[in-house]
């Protein structure tokens, strides 16, 4: 019987891979934010900032977002409203809009008016994250060679843009994270 239920479950995943090829989308959230991390330094840099957006969810946020809304936009609109600037999304549960003003990222939802905020601070040379009312600095440059990051617990290490430097503060931020689940 199992058997059976094998085969048919097989069958349907194949037939419907055929019925959505071409509807992988152009992701690009997710892409702009990743083009965006590669232009604001050197490799050290743009690994630490990688890496605190993977622990605070942004990219997985970016790419939640890219799967469930803007890549369906994108299929049946023809063109993806992030590509083409500030634009209003129409998602399962309502709609969003999305704007960047040149010094960081807004995503307003139009349901209940929830925004979260993605910003840099010029004069402090910090990035912070806003959601809830709620505003988390997570990335303070202190010089060319050194920047403060947040770590599982709240409290920042002052991390140097090496090689040694990266290793240590990811591996440090792995450990926290284990120890506050």
């Amino acid at each position: 019987m199992r058997k059976k239920y094998l085969s048919v479950g097989v069958a349907i995943a194949l037939a419907g891979s055929m019925m959505f090829t071409s509807c992988i989308g152009s992701f690009a959230l997710t892409n702009k934010l990743l083009s965006w991390n590669n232009q604001i330094g050197n490799k050290f840099l743009n690994e630490l900032v990688f890496f605190a957006f993977w622990v605070i969810p942004v990219y997985e946020v970016t790419s939640v977002a890219d799967l469930l809304v803007l890549n369906s936009v994108e299929f049946w609109s023809g063109s993806n409203p992030v590509a083409m600037g500030t634009k209003v999304i129409k998602g399962h549960d309502g709609e969003y809009l999305v704007d960047c003003d040149g010094k960081g990222y807004t995503i307003t939802s139009k349901n209940d008016g929830t925004v979260v905020r993605l910003d840099f601070d010029q004069e402090e040379k910090s990035w912070s994250v806003t959601a809830n009312d709620r505003t988390v600095k997570f990335m303070t440059f202190v010089d060319d060679t050194h920047v403060n990051m947040i770590n599982a617990d709240g409290t920042y290490s002052n991390v140097e843009l090496s090689q040694e430097g990266l290793m240590a503060y990811r591996e440090s931020a792995v450990a926290g994270i284990w120890a506050c689940r």
